[in-house]
């Protein structure tokens, strides 16, 4: 059964207020690592934005919105891993250069 349209905006608004309340819980220590794995599941929405893409026949509404939602997927993928990688090189340790070699 389809969902009516006033029933897809009432759960997005409900999932964003309980996203926006638990996420406002986390510690500014683990915002980061926790971004960046919610941005790594967004592959996800890069498959569901690419099967639109095909069946997108004859539509161009559906050519465009699985377009636009792939463009936004593909983005929060790549932002996601290069937060990570800057998250992750500042445990690395640096090489330390010898004394005495000027």
């Amino acid at each position: 059964m389809m969902a009516s349209l006033s029933e897809s905006l009432w759960v997005l608004l409900l999932g964003s207020l309980l996203g926006l309340e638990l996420i406002g819980k986390v510690p500014p220590t683990l915002h980061t690592p926790l971004m960046s794995g919610a941005n790594a599941i967004s592959g996800i929405t890069v498959l569901a934005s690419l099967t639109l893409i095909a069946q997108a026949d004859a539509s161009p509404a559906l050519l465009v919105l699985g377009s636009l939602s792939l463009g936004f997927a593909l983005f929060n993928v790549v932002g996601g891993f290069l937060v990570t990688d800057r998250m992750l090189a500042m445990f690395s340790r640096k090489p330390s250069r010898a004394r005495g070699t000027d």
